[in-house]
């Protein structure tokens, strides 16, 4: 197939009006939906967009390749754009871009679309070829100039070096790589035809492995890699790893393939690289930078934690919730006139001694330690977590119990790494476990649990003395520390604090309470629908979701509005909580329920009233978020 059927003069535009990234995408994007190649112009925008929140497709030497493959492409396309003055597209090397090639490929695209569309990534690595496209002085010349380049490389877009045999692979050195980029179409090929391009005229054998759209092209078996001096990954996504054991594997982005092959080359032939060592599963995520801040790495063993607790939250958050519906106030009193077996059961299971909200420290805590320590680390961090839960350490403890046994762990390994190789099995089996727990158990009994119960106790009895008269500032104050860290330990010591007074006998703090943590999701939810040009399509689907999270007072719906945008987020959803609960106090809203939200609103004193102060808490966020954030272009592009 010819390139040249997917780009037509209909598609083609010799003089760019735009002067920045934006709006580069814009005219583009434009041009395609005109064209009738697109049944969704802004899914597909929105598709774009995400493509570039992953790296700049802008590669440098005057060139710009925004892609994606989306449903909301008909058919498999390409539009031309030209800019002779040269555009901003926050290219690599930092000069401006003049020749822009988007391409539109859609979910059901074939091998042979995909293919032709590669092809025009090998291409653009010639100079006449990108002169001859600036010089053009018609699309009908744009179109020839095409045509003329592919019959001319036909064939050979794909060609390597024959492998050589170990001697010579020994003497002059034999170099492998595997380029890899998210989407698969353009970058991929292009770090792929840099590097050939690049050991040809160096003189050094090279293979290079292709992980695209189509699959795994000219795959690296055991005997290259036996033979191979170094490895080059250039990568933006998972490929894999543990194949590349004991060997000096350069990884970095696959930007670098197309910018930097010969220092790649050079240093895979040198060894300068770091000897790789496999690991448990059979692919691991490569990619980005060869060295992340202490903040990344901290940040990326938190939010594991956290997304591998999310689904005790919902579970056993919506069983709760349930069960006060169809089992009243108590649903586990077997002595209540509303008893209800099945209802007693859901609350069991949702959130009992042995249910799921039971479990969401200690998971927290496990996969917190996994993601440090890989698999060693979880049974210390699961133990270390249900420590912290049943000490009343909560949330904090539990997050300190997480860091503490994965970094221990990694500890206990490097302090047994001068064991012979002869009893490497009985390091995952015995040492790390036992020296593991036994560490992380024992500073958390005897150092951390003590002194983390006693801020939350601090925190608690700080709370009672805002009670009684200053009810509304009270419920300003809970309602807002349900959002500061929705469902973090300020979040758990409100929450806590409204299950105390329940047990008191007074219910307005804890309806203030389930108020404020309403509001987060659902306030996020209200404004991804009135302000969806601040949202891309992805965030807008989530926001669907969070209808039901809020609605069943699930505050951890709103975190990942907040990781991707924490400070207007987090702020917007404080003011708006806080609002909600002031409000709530003031009606003398009052909840028996200490759970379910509005499945227990026939449960709560003067329902309709604690309604409109969710509402408003609700609207207050949503407004303050439409206003506040940019449009959905300008954060993820400029």
């Amino acid at each position: 197939m010819k390139i040249t059927d997917l780009l037509k003069k209909d598609t083609i535009i010799l003089h760019l009006s735009s002067s920045n990234k934006q709006e580069v995408i814009e005219e583009l994007v434009n041009k395609l939906d005109e064209a009738g190649r697109l049944s969704d112009r802004e899914g597909y925008k929105q598709a774009i967009i995400k493509r570039e929140e992953q790296s700049t497709t802008g590669i440098g030497e005057g060139i710009a390749i925004p892609h994606a493959k989306s449903e909301a492409v008909k058919n498999a396309a390409l539009c031309f754009g030209r800019s002779k003055d040269g555009i901003d597209y926050e290219s690599l090397d930092g000069q401006p871009a003049n020749l822009f090639f988007m391409i539109a490929a859609p979910e059901g695209a074939n091998d042979t679309h995909l293919d032709t569309l590669s092809k025009l990534s090998s291409m653009l690595m010639y100079d006449d070829f990108r002169q001859s496209l600036l010089n053009a002085g018609s699309a009908d010349e744009i179109l020839s100039i095409i045509d003329a380049k592919q019959t001319e490389l036909e064939g050979e877009e794909s060609a390597d070096q024959p492998a050589p045999d170990a001697a010579e692979a020994a003497e002059e050195g034999y170099v492998l790589a595997v380029t890899a980029c998210p989407t698969g179409i353009a970058h991929t090929y292009m770090a792929a035809d840099a590097l050939k391009a690049k050991a040809k005229e160096m003189g050094v054998n090279i293979k290079v492995e292709t992980n695209g759209s189509t699959g795994i092209k000219n795959p690296l078996t055991d005997e290259d890699i036996k033979k191979a001096s170094g490895i080059i990954v250039a990568a933006d996504k998972q490929v894999e790893m543990n194949r590349f054991d004991g060997k000096p594997v350069v990884q970095v982005p696959v930007a670098q393939g197309i910018r930097k092959p010969e220092e790649l080359i050079n240093r895979a032939l040198k060894q300068d690289a770091p000897i790789y060592k496999a690991k448990g599963g059979a692919e691991q995520e490569t990619g980005g930078t060869e060295k992340t801040s202490i903040g990344s790495q901290i940040y990326k063993h938190l939010m594991s934690g956290v997304s591998n607790m999310l689904p005790f939250v919902v579970g056993g958050g919506l069983l709760i919730a349930i069960s006060f519906l169809l089992g009243g106030i108590n649903p586990t009193d077997t002595t209540s006139a509303d008893y209800n077996a099945f209802a007693a059961a859901l609350n069991q299971i949702g959130g009992g001694a042995n249910g799921a909200f039971f479990l969401l420290v200690p998971v927290l805590a496990g996969f917190i330690a996994s993601s440090i320590a890989d698999r060693p680390g979880f049974m210390p961090g699961m133990v270390g977590g249900l420590l912290a839960a049943t000490a009343g350490a909560g949330f904090l403890g539990g997050l300190i119990a997480g860091f503490l046994a994965g970094y221990v762990t990694v500890g206990v390994k490097k302090c047994f790494n001068w064991l012979p190789a002869s009893l490497e099995g009985i390091k995952p089996v015995l040492i790390y476990p036992l020296f593991g727990l036994l560490i992380t158990g024992l500073i958390m009994v005897f150092v951390i649990n003590e002194p983390v119960v006693y801020l939350n106790t601090a925190l608690t009895n700080w709370l009672e003395t805002l009670s009684g008269a200053n009810a509304v500032i009270l419920g300003l104050i809970v309602g807002g520390m349900m959002a500061i860290d929705m469902g973090g330990p300020i979040n758990k010591a409100a929450f806590t604090f409204g299950i105390a007074a329940i047990a008191a006998g007074n219910g307005v703090p804890h309806a203030a309470i389930m108020a404020g943590g309403m509001v987060p999701p659902l306030g996020i939810a209200l404004s991804t629908t009135f302000f969806k040009h601040k949202y891309t399509r992805q965030e807008r689907d989530s926001g669907l979701t969070n209808y039901v999270m809020g609605a069943s007072f699930i505050t951890e719906g709103a975190i990942p509005f907040a990781a991707a945008d924490p400070i207007r987020v987090i702020v917007s959803s404080v003011v708006g909580a806080a609002t909600a609960g002031a409000l709530s106090a003031a009606f003398g809203c009052s909840t028996p329920a200490p759970h379910g939200g509005i499945f227990v609103l026939a449960l709560i004193e003067r329902p309709f009233m604690y309604l409109l102060a969710i509402l408003i808490g609700s609207a207050v966020t949503a407004i303050m978020l439409g206003f506040w954030k940019k449009n959905a272009e300008i954060k993820n592009v400029a």
